[in-house]
């Protein structure tokens, strides 16, 4: 980012509005395909799953609801829509295609929400906001895949849900550096706090302390 880019988007954004009281931590489509070089769908993203793992279980240990979201269709598309018309690789979310799966080393527990989706929010079409509300959640601290795909739509949808959302850097990824940094800084600069792993770690270590 250049000087001049900062310092022009300095005299309009930058406003930071932390971590929130209740928060939930989301981890989004963390699935097979973005692992396994043999897919297309394979973007190189192995650090970014292992920077949510570590905030995962800090999470746990603070008491702090973690949710896991999935992309699934109907085995012939047919509440697919437009995305599906669109995006080729979702053909690897049919249900029952290995690539949906969870990779090795990820597996939600049995206290851990899994939402499945059919569009890039994980808000757009499904319950997650209710659900949110329902148990007092007042923020989102998010992880996942794709940082310019369904992070971003996630992101934008909650905070127009009317949740304070963090988007933590080092876990989310992208298939290339460009898109991955663009979104972040726009997501920075109009939606969300970009955060690193360490500032949510101590957040939620202070959580732990108190959950004791």
């Amino acid at each position: 980012m250049s000087d001049d880019l900062a310092s022009n988007y300095a005299r309009a954004f930058g406003r930071s509005v932390g971590f929130g009281e209740r928060p939930a931590l989301l981890l989004i489509d963390f699935v097979q395909g973005y692992f396994d070089p043999a897919c297309d769908l394979y973007s190189g993203v192995e650090a970014a799953l292992a920077s949510a793992l570590r905030i995962r279980a800090t999470a746990r240990r603070a008491n702090v609801p973690v949710i896991f979201t999935n992309v699934v269709y109907h085995p012939m598309a047919l509440d697919g829509g437009r995305f599906f018309e669109k995006s080729k690789p979702l053909r690897y979310f049919l249900r029952g295609n290995p690539m949906g799966a969870w990779p090795e080393g990820l597996a939600p527990e049995p206290d851990e929400l899994v939402v499945s989706k059919q569009y890039p929010s994980a808000f757009f079409g499904t319950s997650l906001a209710a659900t949110l509300t329902a148990g007092g959640i007042d923020s989102v601290i998010l992880t996942g895949l794709t940082t310019s795909g369904c992070v971003r739509a996630t992101c934008v949808d909650s905070m127009s849900h009317g949740f304070r959302t963090s988007v933590v850097a080092e876990a989310c990824g992208d298939r290339h550096a460009a898109p991955h940094d663009a979104n972040l800084f726009d997501m920075n600069a109009k939606y969300a706090d970009v955060v690193h792993e360490a500032d949510v770690l101590a957040f939620l270590e202070t959580r732990e302390a108190h959950a004791i």
